[in-house]
């Protein structure tokens, strides 16, 4: 009836993401890392869905231009829950 979203698929789904754009742009794990100044073993656990840090996927999502459209989307949510009138 409903559908819920699992983080494990997010983040799953979030590593395909990386991925592709790393190939994308014809990166090795080894050198999208050295760029970020982060570990290979850190983009891999990204790319697999595994556990990560906050600070590894934004670094990649800033190196991939998708930072910024991220910001964007918080600060939209941000001002609708700001902005709208409680209920109770």
């Amino acid at each position: 009836m409903f559908n819920t979203v699992e983080i494990k698929e997010v983040k799953s789904e979030l590593g395909l993401l990386v991925k592709a754009l790393r190939k994308q742009r014809g990166l090795s794990q080894i050198q999208l890392a050295q760029s970020l100044d982060i570990s290979r073993t850190s983009i891999q656990n990204l790319e697999l869905g595994k556990n990560f840090t906050v600070d590894t996927l934004f670094k990649v999502l800033k190196e991939m231009d998708l930072l910024e459209q991220l910001q964007k989307e918080i600060l939209q949510v941000k001002a609708h829950v700001v902005n709208s009138k409680s209920l109770y």
